[in-house]
């Protein structure tokens, strides 16, 4: 898993972190005086879902 966001593929968690810095999707943080926490860059290599094993 990368960061907080919970996606099916690599290009849904992309789409999360656009939609988390541009301050759309996700809401407002009531109670939190500072500036929004800005989401770490993707790793330079594709993700993966890890899968549970059964």
């Amino acid at each position: 898993m990368w960061w907080n966001f919970i996606g099916r593929s690599g290009e849904e968690i992309a789409e999360a972190r656009a939609d988390w810095m541009s301050g759309t999707r996700f809401g407002e943080v009531r109670g939190y005086e500072g500036a929004s926490l800005p989401a770490p860059d993707l790793p330079p290599v594709p993700l993966k879902p890890r899968g549970r094993e059964r």
